[in-house]
C-alpha cells in the first residue's frame, strides 16, 4: 500500500507536468521556429535504512525535437529562416549569446537589426547597425547587403552569426532561447544557409499533441484511481485489525 502510495501520488504530479508540457506546444504551434518540448518519467525507489517499500515517479528527462519546421514564403526584406541544422545568435541584456531560429526580424529606431522582442543580432563583430534609407537583403550565407535608395549600389554591410553546436549541449530558457549548456559562445559555421524572405513555422505536430494529452488525460485519471483503492484498502485494513 505504502509504495501504491508514493507512485501513484509523484506519478500523478508527473503526468501533470507533462500535461503542461504538452499544453505549452500546442500553445506554440504557429510560433515561428518554435521546438516541440518533450518529458520522460521513470520511477525511482526511495533510498531508507528501512525496507525499500517507497517509490515515486520524477521526470527523468527534458527533451528537445530539433527537427525543421515547415518553411514559409513571406516576401519581407527582415525575414530570414535556417535551412536545414543552424541557429541565429542574438545578444542578452547581460551581454551573453542566446539562439533562436525565429527569423522575423526588425530595425530599432537606432538602426540596430534586433528580434521581435528587441534582443540585437549578432553579426561579424557584434550587433549589426543597418544604413538609413537602404534596403535590405540576407543572401544564402547570412550576407547582410544594402542598397542606397537612388545610388543603385550594393554594399555588404555584415553577416548574420550562423552557428551549428551540437543539440545535445544546448539547454532551453524559460524565454524560450537556447543556450550553450557551458555558457560559452559558439564559433560561427560556414555550413549553414539562410533563405531570405522566409520564416520557418512550428515542429508540432498538433495531431500527435493532443493525441498525447488525451493518453495523459487517462494516465492521470488512473494515478487517482490507485490513490483510492489506496484509500479503501487502508480502511479495510484498519477493520480488519479493530475487530481482532
Amino acid at each position: 500500500m505504502d509504495r501504491l502510495i508514493y507512485t501513484a501520488m509523484t506519478g500523478a504530479k508527473g503526468t501533470l507536468d507533462q500535461q503542461a508540457a504538452v499544453s505549452h506546444n500546442l500553445a506554440n504551434a504557429t510560433s515561428t521556429g518554435f521546438r516541440t518540448e518533450m518529458h520522460k518519467l521513470r520511477a525511482v525507489e526511495v533510498q531508507t535504512e528501512a525496507m525499500h517499500t517507497r517509490a515515486f515517479t520524477t521526470d527523468a528527462s527534458v527533451a528537445t525535437d530539433f527537427s525543421s519546421g515547415p518553411m514559409q514564403a513571406t516576401g519581407r526584406a527582415y525575414d530570414v529562416a535556417i535551412q536545414g541544422k543552424g541557429w541565429l545568435t542574438v545578444q542578452m541584456p547581460d551581454g551573453s549569446e542566446a539562439y533562436t531560429r525565429d527569423g522575423s526580424l526588425e530595425v530599432s529606431p537606432n538602426g540596430i537589426l534586433q528580434t521581435r522582442s528587441g534582443l540585437p543580432v549578432i553579426g561579424g563583430g557584434g550587433p549589426i547597425s543597418l544604413p538609413p534609407d537602404s534596403e535590405i537583403v540576407i543572401g544564402s550565407d547570412g550576407t547582410i547587403s544594402a542598397l542606397q535608395a537612388g545610388q543603385g549600389v550594393v554594399n555588404a554591410v555584415d553577416q548574420l552569426k550562423l552557428v551549428n553546436p551540437p543539440e545535445a549541449t544546448l539547454v532551453r530558457g524559460d524565454d524560450g532561447l537556447f543556450r550553450s549548456s557551458d555558457g560559452l559562445p559558439q564559433p560561427a559555421d560556414e555550413a549553414v544557409k539562410t533563405a531570405g524572405g522566409y520564416l520557418e513555422g512550428s515542429n508540432v505536430n498538433v495531431v500527435d499533441q493532443m493525441v498525447t494529452m488525451i493518453s495523459l488525460g487517462r494516465q492521470f485519471e488512473m494515478q487517482t484511481r490507485m490513490l483510492s483503492t489506496a484509500e479503501e484498502n487502508d480502511r479495510a485494513a484498519t477493520q480488519l485489525l479493530s475487530s481482532r
